[in-house]
């Protein structure tokens, strides 16, 4: 008999037996995920770079590591000079934004992303693979630039 207050989840499919966790639940961890992605896009987009500090402990753990263009590095104040440098790009203050669903196997999440300055300038485009840990980020993998064709 369910408990009381509370959903039985029924059919094929739509458990994981592994984890115990139904497709309601992944829904609810897609949108915790998402949030935390999203609030972590918008450090970049800040209109002062004094709140980016702030966006980002919304969207990472403190220990986050931080795997980017230039390699691994760890905790909120490397991914926030990574956000600065990417803010003051020298084609213009750029804008960050999700350009994809987020589409989250287990703990891991995965978007796409494209950044474009002012009148027409750089765009560059990519994709992020994030791990969660308490509804934060605690693992960010930076994909940029888009992936050739294969040649055969």
């Amino acid at each position: 008999m369910p408990w009381p207050g509370r959903f039985t989840v029924i059919g094929s499919g739509s458990r994981d037996e592994r984890t115990r966790i139904g497709w309601y639940d992944w829904g609810m961890q897609e949108e915790t995920a998402r949030s935390a992605i999203d609030m972590f896009i918008s450090a970049f987009n800040t209109s002062d770079d004094n709140y980016v500090t702030s966006l980002l402990s919304q969207a990472l753990t403190s220990d986050v590591v931080f795997w980017g263009p230039l390699g691994r590095s760890e905790g909120i104040a490397a991914v926030e000079r990574f956000v600065l440098d990417i803010r003051r790009h020298p084609a213009g203050t750029g804008t960050m934004v999700r350009c994809s669903a987020v589409d989250m196997p287990d703990e891991w999440a995965r978007y796409q992303w494209v950044f474009t300055t002012p009148g027409g300038g750089l765009r560059l485009a990519g994709t992020d693979v994030v791990h969660l840990r308490r509804s934060l980020i605690d693992q960010i993998i930076v994909f940029a630039g888009e992936i050739e064709p294969s040649a055969s």
